[in-house]
């Protein structure tokens, strides 16, 4: 029962009214689509009566079955890309090159169009895209501080705030000192060795942060973005810090890695990492050069690298010569 009254045209009176769940359909751009809605019903006399707050609820619920059934991005999603990333509405349409009330016509409840809802859900997901889109288009803002306020908020939220502390920050600065010309491509894929690996002989991941099933194979979004001025050219290892030590344990692995894997190049590691299953099923049905931002699952990863140890009986790092090995031979054959 409401507190609020409003007027039945059967009572021809102010009555209150009780409110009911019910399956309804509603019609967009010439398609039914079903939805579960709202009906309020006099008290007195049953009629169905209208109520403002259930008329809008309705509203919603079927626009939002709309957006559902399309795959569009939720009105919720929309309205929390401004405070997630600290970042007006208008400033946000100017950084993404669009007109200067597109989002603002989106935030108060538009439909935007596949493409664009493709974008907002990228940011929305992924800081980390955000954050590239953020730095290469940041001439559009018209004020350097809502670049700069927005560039805090994105950092805390990929962690760079306590980054040196990170664990992969380390992996990376050790990489990086024991490994020759080594580019982009190669840094990841072996990230992403030393991290299956590790889970394979330990039963945990080394660090915490997900990768993604690229076109290249598996990515760390922040370190790409961290080296990519780079392109395929070996990494300037004389503008990094000194790595922090990392314990006997881990080393074993990282050496492994760096010793087996890490003799190869990026390209040859990139061929590698496309025919194992993590990558293949996170890609799923996506084409061979179509972007995709797909999270390569972790129990994914773990659940490869245990199998690799057990198929080549792997009973410490230095096994890892023998995948390594194997995997050149079935893509290159002996040279």
């Amino acid at each position: 029962m409401e507190d609020k009254k409003v007027f039945c045209e059967e009572c021809r009176n102010d009555v209150n009214y009780i409110i009911e769940e019910t399956q309804m359909v509603g019609m967009i751009k010439g398609e039914a689509y079903q939805y579960r809605g709202k009906v309020a019903h006099c008290v007195d006399c049953q009629c169905e009566i209208y109520v403002a707050e259930v008329h809008d609820y309705n509203l919603k619920a079927l626009y939002d079955e709309y957006r559902k059934q399309n795959d569009i991005i939720s009105l919720e999603h929309i309205r929390e890309i401004c405070e997630k990333y600290a970042i007006g509405k208008r400033p946000l349409s100017l950084l993404l090159g669009w007109g200067e009330q597109t989002f603002s016509r989106y935030y108060e409840g538009d439909i935007p169009t596949k493409q664009y809802s493709n974008t907002l859900k990228k940011i929305y997901e992924d800081p980390n895209f955000y954050y590239g889109v953020l730095n290469e288009n940041k001439n559009n803002l018209k004020l350097e501080q809502a670049y700069k306020k927005s560039k805090a908020a994105v950092e805390l939220l990929m962690g760079r705030a306590d980054g040196e502390n990170k664990k992969i920050n380390h992996v990376i600065k050790y990489l990086l000192s024991e490994c020759e010309d080594i580019t982009p491509l190669a840094l990841q894929k072996l990230l992403y060795y030393v991290q299956g690996f590790y889970y394979a002989f330990h039963e945990k991941f080394l660090f915490e942060e997900d990768c993604q099933a690229w076109v290249h194979g598996p990515v760390y979004p922040e370190v790409y973005h961290r080296y990519k001025e780079y392109l395929f050219n070996p990494i300037d290892t004389s503008k990094e810090v000194e790595f922090s030590e990392i314990i006997d344990l881990e080393d074993a692995i990282i050496d492994s890695v760096i010793k087996y894997l890490g003799c190869y190049s990026g390209k040859v590691l990139e061929r590698f990492t496309h025919t194992e299953q993590p990558w293949l099923a996170a890609r799923g049905e996506y084409r061979a050069v179509e972007i995709s931002n797909e999270i390569i699952c972790k129990e994914d990863i773990g659940r490869y690298f245990k199998h690799i140890k057990s198929t080549y009986n792997m009973s410490n790092p230095n096994d890892i010569k023998l995948y390594a090995e194997s995997m050149f031979t079935q893509l290159y054959g002996d040279i």
